[in-house]
């Protein structure tokens, strides 16, 4: 008769109190060891789950730092709290319902599909909480793909919106329908689509295409920055206007963070290490990481060079296209890094780089705003990096992190169901998010809870919305401070001749001797 296990007891303690004294003492020392090894195994795997969900959110500072400098510096506190949102309305929202639309009710044995979950709301029954912690890492990063995108134009209760409803609604039932066992698309499934299902390793489908196609939605909705692509009389710029980050360093700091968390986000997906072949598949995980990162930023580097050599005769090496070249690598491959051999990392890759060279420049031709090119990076990716898993798959690899499936990329012998199923992940991905998101976001904008006006985008959204910069605003006379002068002197240039001009010089703090002159002159004495 065994005994009853306490708290108090060690693993040692409690296993010896689970073994059966009636049996042969050999008997007795095969449970305990099966007992004590089963109980290693779980907290190595939680506290693997734990470092890989710290990597994973540590992304957030990434996001955070990539926004930060790329904006101007009169957005910079806006954008950092919209980032911090994000995380927060991410917890809320997966707390409460979110991981109940995910994941709620999954069951491995049974067949059954569902097009959302139905259990496990608030958390209520979850015993696996480490489990929910590297879910909403996930769904916190896909929320936070759209900052960057709306960047200097948002208003800040539209954002807080947007967050809740991604990450509360949109993004569960996708996670669901690829990732949950009852998914239509789930390869995890007990009787996946055509025998194959949607195979997604880290989140190319799930997570960045998702994320990606939110931020298309709404930044074409949401209309460029003012003065990006036409004058102030609405007239087309024949060159679009760059407006330049206020930091090159913490854009390049940022890539860095979200590189570094990247290994996180693929390698904890395999979400157990301690599983015979797991070391295997999450070692090919980091390699195939790195290769498609380093691959993506020399692509995207070279291609840009060339196309400007061809192009003005002088060729250009470019940080910024370097820089999300790298991330548009590890965006893309994502879905495949537990299946593909090193060689195909670096193709995809390669690949990679110069497809996110062609939707950035494609994006600007048709006069779409993205400040921090997140549509090119994660939705471009995204499909990209979604359809390689049908093209390069490695029937080995598949069979180690998947067990026995139905097929495997066609380059490497499939016989090109996979590559159909993932087609068909990319479509209803595509079609979710449009059909939510774009409604909801004309909602906001009809209620005029979309877009800031134009006099705080000019004068700029940390003065609008953070009451800290306009307390710190410096007084340069007696009477007023930087803020209340910024606004008069605007009022008085928008009447000259300069102005009607050259506007964008005022918004970027270059107006001429003559207006500032003109300007103290109607003023007056008396101070600014």
């Amino acid at each position: 008769m065994t005994q009853a296990v306490t708290a108090d007891m060690t693993v040692y303690e409690a296993c010896k109190a689970l073994s059966d004294p009636n049996v042969s003492q050999m008997d007795q020392y095969d449970t305990m060891l099966q007992c004590i090894g089963d109980s290693n195994a779980n907290s190595i795997d939680t506290f693997f789950l734990i470092y890989s969900s710290s990597l994973v959110f540590f992304m957030q500072a990434g996001f955070a730092m990539l926004c930060a400098g790329c904006v101007q510096l009169k957005n910079v506190q806006n954008s950092m709290l919209k980032n911090l949102l994000d995380a927060c309305g991410a917890a809320l929202g997966f707390w409460s319902v979110g991981y109940a639309f995910a994941y709620g009710g999954s069951d491995f044995n049974d067949p059954n599909k569902t097009f959302i979950g139905t259990e496990n709301f608030f958390l209520m029954g979850v015993d696996d909480l480490m489990f929910w912690l590297f879910q909403f890492a996930f769904a916190a990063s896909s929320a936070t793909i759209v900052a960057g995108t709306l960047a200097e134009r948002c208003q800040m209760s539209a954002y807080l919106c947007y967050s809740l409803t991604l990450t509360g609604f949109v993004y569960p039932v996708v996670v669901h329908s690829v990732w949950s066992p009852q998914g239509f698309l789930s390869a995890r499934s007990v009787n996946p689509l055509w025998g194959v299902g949607t195979i997604d390793f880290a989140g190319s489908c799930v997570v960045h295409l998702t994320g990606g196609s939110t931020a298309l939605i709404a930044t074409y909705l949401l209309g460029p920055r003012r003065g990006r692509f036409h004058d102030h009389r609405g007239n087309v710029l024949e060159t679009p206007k760059e407006f330049p980050g206020h930091s090159v360093a913490l854009q390049v700091l940022g890539a860095f963070i979200l590189w570094f968390g990247w290994y996180g986000f693929n390698c904890g997906s395999a979400q157990s290490i301690t599983g015979l072949d797991n070391p295997k598949i999450v070692s090919l995980v980091a390699v195939n990481t790195t290769l498609a990162a380093a691959s993506a930023c020399v692509a995207a580097l070279a291609t840009n060079y060339l196309y400007d050599e061809r192009k003005t005769g002088e060729g250009s090496f470019s940080l910024t296209y370097a820089m999300n070249g790298t991330l548009a690598g590890l965006v893309s491959i994502t879905g495949a890094c537990g299946i593909v051999e090193p060689w195909a990392a670096v193709v995809i890759g390669f690949i990679a780089g110069m497809l996110y060279l062609f939707t950035s420049k494609l994006l600007v031709r048709m006069r779409i705003d993205d400040a921090v090119d997140a549509v090119p990076v994660h939705m471009t990716q995204g499909i990209w990096g979604t359809l390689v898993v049908g093209l390069f798959a490695d029937s080995n690899r598949m069979k180690l992190a998947y067990g026995d499936v139905g097929d495997f990329g066609i380059f490497m012998g499939g016989n090109g169901t996979l590559l159909v199923c993932q087609i068909l992940g990319v479509l209803f991905v595509i079609g979710w998010v449009l059909s939510i998101m774009f409604p909801f976001f004309c909602l906001l904008n009809y209620m005029g809870w979309f877009r800031a006006s134009a006099s705080d985008e000019v004068e700029g959204l940390d003065s609008r919305y953070h009451a800290s910069t306009r307390k710190l605003n410096t007084k340069i006379g007696p009477t007023a401070s930087y803020g209340q002068s910024n606004q008069r002197l605007r009022r008085t240039l928008e009447t000259s001749d300069d102005f009607q001009d050259n506007p964008s010089d005022v918004d970027a703090g270059t107006a001429t001797g003559k207006d500032i002159s003109a300007t103290a002159k109607s003023i007056g004495a008396g101070g600014w």
